[in-house]
């Protein structure tokens, strides 16, 4: 098997999947997931595209992660981890799809306008 290579995308977090035969060892930025990732929601968020197509240790995982947050990060590794299982095997797509792992979330930070406090809190009025 070659390496299969998929992106994700949450917020403004972008992920690079590589996935490769191997046996089980995923890598983010270099780190090891648990050094990179330490609350265990998180490596939970990671490993559930892994676990309900029953490939945990089959594929070394290799991940390219930058922009937005820790959270935002662990949503855009899943979607790539999500997509790269729908093309080793497209039997996984009727496993993922239910749970809305191949769905792109499209909510994005709305920008503050000019004249306001924040993007739709306004200045307080005074009636002096």
């Amino acid at each position: 098997m070659e390496v299969i290579h998929k992106i994700g995308r949450r917020k403004t977090a972008v992920a690079r999947v590589y996935v490769a035969q191997g046996s089980g060892k995923i890598t983010v930025n270099k780190k090891d997931m648990a050094d990179y990732f330490t609350t265990a929601t998180l490596q939970y968020k990671i490993n559930q595209p892994l676990a309900l197509t029953n490939n945990d240790g089959n594929f070394d995982i290799t991940v390219n992660v930058y922009g937005g947050g820790i959270t935002g990060q662990a949503e855009a590794i899943r979607l790539g981890l999500s997509r790269a299982m729908c093309e080793l095997d497209p039997e996984n797509r009727l496993v993922l799809k239910p749970e809305g792992l191949l769905t792109r979330d499209p909510r994005m930070v709305e920008r503050k306008k000019f004249g306001q406090k924040k993007a739709r809190k306004k200045f307080q009025f005074s009636k002096r």
